[in-house]
């Protein structure tokens, strides 16, 4: 009961929230950040309680749903959605305390509202991380959809119910492709086993035919490559970054996101193996293109929002490869990658954040001069974009070099490609932090731009401390994370080539 436990903590939470008077704001937050940090408590707990030698499911629990239709309530985790559920229990009550006044700033909605969203949302992460029945995972990845929705759609800038309206529209097409491709593996399962079923572990053993895998692969493909987002289905995400709370940002691409990429690691190669290794070089090229489409286009933005969105179209392109060239050193890079995109990001939408509330303006072209105003706000942010430019001794770092280094035993080519994306990764961050926090300060930057709270600091000061520990001692991380994808490669039916780098602590 581990894990339902888990999810019940924040439901419970939500709605506690909820059914608080309107005029209680104060009171919502304090039970919301209590709420979280309990998850948060729980989390650490579960991955504490899982055996490292081990890479498949643990803490598994199992009970009848609708039987007539092998639906069951199943969940259970390996070390790749246990880490990334530690990142979201870790990033929940960050926003929390960091977004403190994002629902009075916005002027609309009630506060209750904005962190009850918050909660429930958080219970759809850990649902989707932890589901081992397809069905199952499908009715969370559609849940999760609503609470962003109304979180932008309510709380959002000017341009808030277009942006809204967008992100839910992607997400509803990508998931109606998957909902028509679980059909499909549910009437495959039935005339393989006499008896259709939903289990992850069950649709894992069993042998389809490479054709029919081919085609129910490009189903849940496309539902995933929207999640990532992968170019050409990112459209939505600059919109939807641009108009939400730095917060809801937050969550949205460092969480959410990480969805597609963790059901193409944890469903798409097990499930259909053979697939998996024929539109890999198609999937490779995508992924290539999308690390230089994303760095391109954030060096040419004017918004800054729309800037770090772009930068992680380019991060996503990374942790896609990383899957697919399928290499022990590739898989632990992207895992690793999807945990430390989350804090990195995580911590440049909230930094941007906070300048964007003092000086009222998106535009980078309205900042300059800031570190001789705030100076310790400058340099949060520099550490913020330090890391998300992977310098060395950051996590980030870690990641890519094991994603290169695995890519490059399989597909040197793409590896060396790949690699000139980091380059331009220098380009938008320093580029950046030199039009914003260099330079002589204006009359208006000067007037509005303060220095960085205390409340600010507390929220973003473990996410900077965790990006540094990561840099420095990955196998905190690596450890937890290998084992289960050892056990990816063994679905698949892959090893490593002979001219793999074989690094300790990042795989077999």
């Amino acid at each position: 009961m581990l894990l339902t436990t888990l999810m019940l903590i924040p439901l419970v939470g939500s709605i506690v929230v909820f059914l608080l008077p309107a005029a209680k704001a104060t009171l919502a937050k304090q039970i919301a950040l209590g709420f979280a940090l309990a998850t948060l408590v729980g989390s650490v707990l579960m991955v504490l309680g899982l055996d490292n030698s081990s890479g498949g499911l643990q803490h598994v629990e199992s009970y009848d749903w609708i039987p007539a239709f092998g639906i069951s309530w199943t969940l259970g985790v390996n070390g790749i959605s246990a880490a990334l559920i530690v990142m979201a229990a870790i990033l929940v009550p960050v926003v929390i305390v960091a977004g403190w006044w994002d629902a009075e700033n916005s002027g609309r909605g009630t506060v209750k509202g904005f962190f009850a969203l918050i909660l429930a949302l958080e219970v759809f992460i850990i649902g989707v991380f932890t589901a081992n029945d397809l069905f199952l995972f499908y009715v969370f990845f559609e849940a999760m959809l609503f609470p962003i929705y109304f979180l932008i759609g309510r709380f959002g800038g000017p341009q808030r119910a277009y942006a809204a309206m967008k992100f839910l529209l992607y997400s509803l097409v990508g998931g109606l492709f998957m909902l028509a491709a679980l059909i499909g593996l549910y009437v495959v399962s039935s005339r393989e086993l006499g008896q259709g079923t939903f289990d992850y572990v069950t649709l894992t053993s069993l042998n389809i035919d490479p054709a029919t895998q081919k085609m129910l692969f490009l189903g849940f493909f496309f539902a995933f490559a929207v999640k990532a987002p992968m170019v050409p289905f990112h459209t939505w995400l600059p919109d939807a970054t641009a108009e939400a709370t730095p917060g809801t940002s937050t969550l949205l691409v460092g969480v959410l996101d990480k969805v597609g990429t963790f059901g193409m690691l944890h469903f798409l190669l097990p499930i259909f193996p053979e697939a998996s290794k024929f539109y890999a070089p198609v999937i490779i090229v995508l992924a290539v293109i999308s690390i230089f489409y994303g760095a391109l286009l954030a060096i040419g933005q004017t918004d800054v929002m729309r800037l770090v969105a772009f930068t992680s179209i380019s991060h996503f392109g990374f942790i896609v490869l990383g899957i697919f060239v399928m290499t022990s050193q590739g898989l632990s890079g992207s895992s690793f990658y999807m945990v430390n995109h989350g804090f990195s990001t995580g911590a440049l939408f909230l930094v941007m954040g906070y300048l964007v509330s003092r000086r009222g303006s998106k535009r980078i072209a309205d900042f300059g001069g800031v570190q001789k105003v705030a100076p310790i706000l400058t340099g949060v942010f520099l550490l913020s974009g330090l890391s998300g430019l992977a310098l060395p001794g950051m996590s980030s770092f870690i990641s890519e070099f094991l994603v290169l280094a695995g890519t490059y035993a399989v597909n040197p080519t793409a590896a060396i490609i790949a690699t000139l994306g980091i380059v331009m990764a220098a380009v938008y961050i320093l580029w950046l932090y030199q039009r914003m926090m260099t330079g002589v300060p204006s009359k208006e930057v000067e007037e509005t731009v303060t220095e960085i709270s205390r409340r600010e600091l507390v929220a973003i000061a473990p996410v900077l401390a965790i990006i540094i520990a990561l840099g420095f001692v990955p196998q905190v991380a690596l450890n937890v994370i290998n084992p289960a994808v050892d056990q990816v490669q063994t679905y698949v039916g892959v090893t490593d080539p002979e001219s793999a780098v074989v690094i300790e602590g990042s795989g077999s």
